[in-house]
């Protein structure tokens, strides 16, 4: 028996028939911020896999929290969590080995929900007077050397952290051909950035991949900072111990100009795959291990917003994305929560 939801949907004209971009897909999703497509008829559920802007009753939030409550109440002991810390890069590299470049769908639902990655909406932005000399380092900062980096000579340029096998690599790389742009794409496993760069599309004058752990600030990026104008995190920082979390997007955020904007999406609290884990996954609140080694926590807007705002960036659009999806071949319905947010950072205060 399905309940009557009640649903609220957000409405804006696309921007993509301005940029001339084409999604190779039959299926392509309504143009709107997070969709527009809704349930209004419980007896549609089965009619498609996805719904759009599904609102939660106080009875669905309690039941939610008892249960990840449940799941989150034996965890694994102290002296076996460090390892999923450590060796965080070797279960991802080997996830990569398992699986290679056919678990993920490559994700051409960007463009709809982040227009920014073009490079035409640049000119949409606020009007930032930027210095045109050479970024100036941030205090104690390690970095490439600024004579000369891959890109240097475009007017645009995207950073993607986490890009795995490049689901978000090639979509982009191709809607941003004959431009003047670049692209840097990285992920701390080897073996990721290497089914990259073995790509029929992978172009190395218009990307530059390779490998890092943006846990690591000692280690250098291949561009200065302040050179960037959007980064791209997508499912990225909830694979991050919690404590780790603040001190990386710190970091990422000195590498974009003034007017650049970070963009992000990850999984919400409560999202169907938190409350399906079984009891002794847990790590700490929120933050569980899966079968794999790998890890995986769960935003509030509440969490998106301070770690932005911590880092010295301003919002821009911070929302929580609710959606039924569906398996219709089983009739199976999953409560599905990601968190997308957008950040821009500020223009430099002016000398008092």
């Amino acid at each position: 028996m399905h309940k009557q939801w009640s649903f609220s949907v957000l409405k804006q004209a696309s921007a993509l028939l301005r940029f001339h971009v084409r999604l190779k897909s039959t299926n392509v999703r309504p143009t709107a911020p997070l969709g527009s497509r809704v349930l209004t008829n419980p007896d549609d559920i089965f009619k498609h896999n996805m719904w759009d802007h599904v609102q939660w009753t106080e009875e669905d939030k309690e039941a939610a929290r008892q249960r990840a409550e449940e799941n989150s109440r034996l965890r694994l002991p102290l002296t076996e969590q460090g390892k999923f810390v450590t060796n965080a890069s070797q279960y991802w590299d080997h996830f990569y080995e398992v699986h290679q470049d056919k678990f993920f769908k490559d994700r051409r639902w960007l463009f709809l929900e982040f227009p920014e990655l073009l490079p035409s909406s640049v000119e949409k932005r606020t009007n930032i007077c930027l210095s045109h000399q050479e970024p100036t380092p941030e205090p104690n900062e390690v970095v490439a050397e600024a004579s000369f980096f891959p890109g240097q000579q475009t007017s645009f340029r995207i950073l993607e952290v986490g890009c795995g096998v490049g689901n978000s690599v090639f979509p982009i790389l191709n809607a941003i051909k004959n431009t003047d742009s670049f692209f840097y794409c990285c992920d701390f496993s080897p073996r990721a950035i290497q089914l990259v760069k073995d790509h029929p599309d992978y172009d190395d004058s218009v990307c530059h991949a390779f490998v890092h752990d943006i846990c690591k600030e000692e280690t250098s990026f291949p561009f200065p900072p302040q050179s960037l104008d959007v980064i791209l995190a997508v499912f990225v920082l909830s694979s991050i111990h919690p404590q780790r979390m603040q001190r990386v997007v710190n970091h990422l955020s000195m590498y974009l100009k003034p007017g650049g904007v970070f963009l992000f999406r990850d999984y919400g609290r409560y999202d169907f795959s938190q409350l399906r884990f079984k009891k002794g996954r847990c790590l700490s609140d929120n933050f569980y291990t899966r079968g794999d080694g790998t890890c995986v926590y769960f935003f509030t807007k509440e969490e998106v917003h301070d770690l932005f705002s911590k880092a010295g960036l301003e919002e821009i659009q911070n929302l929580e994305d609710k959606r039924l999806q569906v398996n219709r071949g089983k009739k199976v319905v999953m409560r599905r929560v990601w968190m997308q947010s957008k950040y821009r950072k500020p223009p430099p205060s002016s000398p008092s």
